[in-house]
């Protein structure tokens, strides 16, 4: 067989994980999301983490939207200057399409060993009059705040930015979260890093780019 010289690679990455509303997620993957909330309640997220709804259209769990326009009606009964909408990184694990009233596992679908459920924009549910995009995530722990999308006022917003920056989870010793040392990539596994066969220079699979130096 013969051999083919290698001189590297570029490639392009959506570091953010933005899905367009239509898009359906893929099971396992982080994506970024959104969730609407008062100034107090946006300052307890932060601190000390989600909480789960008792109930709702989905059932229990966190609600949340990869339409920022979604999440920025809510709190539905607030007045725009108690509202906040946090920019959230989200691991969806086993995701459950949910596009029609009374579906069969509307409520239940984490009995059935879903992680996430997904209605997407306009399916036509009575409970969805505005048409956008939801999802509800079962375990709160599966929900990390990143930034802050929306905020009253500038105040608020560098406050709310603080918290975020002295909350954020720090990279493990095992480099499973934070930025790989090596591709910069700040989601997902571990990265494996090794000597590039060609140059010798130490690489990481999933970098931009690479051009061996020989």
């Amino acid at each position: 067989m013969a051999s083919i010289p290698f001189y590297g690679w570029e490639a392009f990455y959506d570091e953010d994980r933005h899905l367009q509303a239509d898009q359906a997620p893929k099971s396992g993957r982080l994506y970024t999301m959104y969730h609407g909330t008062s100034v107090q309640k946006a300052r307890l997220i932060i601190t000390t983490g989600f909480r789960q709804s008792p109930g709702g259209m989905l059932g229990p769990g966190v609600y949340v939207s990869r339409d920022q326009k979604k999440a920025e009606r809510y709190p539905l009964q607030s007045l725009p200057t108690d509202r906040v909408v946090l920019k959230l990184s989200i691991d969806c694990g086993k995701v459950k399409r949910i596009d029609k009233d009374n579906h069969p596992l509307q409520k239940s679908w984490h009995s059935q060993g879903y992680d996430t459920a997904w209605v997407p924009p306009n399916c036509g549910m009575k409970a969805v009059p505005s048409g956008l995009e939801e999802d509800c995530v079962y375990d709160p722990k599966r929900i990390e705040v990143t930034d802050i999308a929306l905020a009253p006022n500038t105040t608020i917003l560098n406050e709310l930015k603080q918290l975020v920056a002295q909350n954020k989870k720090g990279p493990s010793n095992s480099n499973t979260s934070g930025a790989c040392t090596v591709c910069k990539l700040k989601l997902g596994l571990a990265h494996t890093v090794q000597p590039c066969w060609g140059c010798g220079e130490t690489i990481c699979a999933l970098l931009t780019k690479h051009k061996c130096t020989r």
